[in-house]
């Protein structure tokens, strides 16, 4: 590692316009694990908000980033984010949903290609390598014919919010555990069968 500290990534798009839908869950993993560990978020001029801290008292340091615009722009701020920071991606998490896992599934890894999540994809392209950490939140393939765009950008049901709300508090129980424990014990821990 670069430095000792870890940039935590949550991706999605402006809350205003797209709070509440499946494309935000890793932004919201973000600011919840944010409120979990007592930490403010303020505006960076890598172009998100950043909160930094860390997580739990004597905790490794982390910054929590969430970028300002939209999903598909995310790799900017994320690389400038590392680049302030002094930070490699061997240093970088992001916390993202995933169509290709079933939905309310969590999921932990390292590398890949973006699977068609076009936030991964720019980021990938911006930051010259795929090799980081991710926590891949399950949303599921949309239902029928439904265009997946606009199936991860609708409004969660509200018959479906709490499955969402314990998904995403899971989602940041791992992105804890990867930190602080690594990757295989953090899959071990959160792919072990319900």
């Amino acid at each position: 590692m670069a430095d000792e500290r870890t940039l935590i990534v949550g991706l999605g798009n402006p809350v205003g316009e797209y709070g509440g839908t499946r494309h935000n869950l890793g932004a919201d993993a973000v600011r919840l694990l944010a409120d979990d560990v007592g930490l403010r978020f303020r505006r960076h001029r890598a172009g998100g908000a950043a909160a930094d801290g860390r997580l739990g008292p004597g905790g490794p340091a982390v910054t929590l980033f969430v970028p300002s615009g939209y999903m598909n722009t995310s790799g900017g701020p994320v690389q400038r984010a590392l680049r302030f920071y002094r930070l490699a991606l061997d240093d970088l998490v992001v916390v993202y949903d995933d169509i290709d896992l079933p939905a309310w599934v969590v999921r932990l890894k390292r590398g890949g290609g973006p699977g068609g999540h076009n936030g991964v994809r720019d980021i990938i392209n911006r930051c010259g390598g795929r090799d980081f950490l991710r926590v891949r939140i399950g949303v599921g393939r949309p239902p029928g014919r439904q265009d997946p765009a606009s199936y991860v950008l609708a409004r969660i049901p509200a018959a479906l919010r709490d499955d969402a709300l314990s998904t995403v508090r899971r989602a940041v129980d791992a992105t804890r555990d990867l930190v602080t424990e690594g990757l295989e014990a953090a899959q071990n821990i959160h792919h072990a069968p319900a």
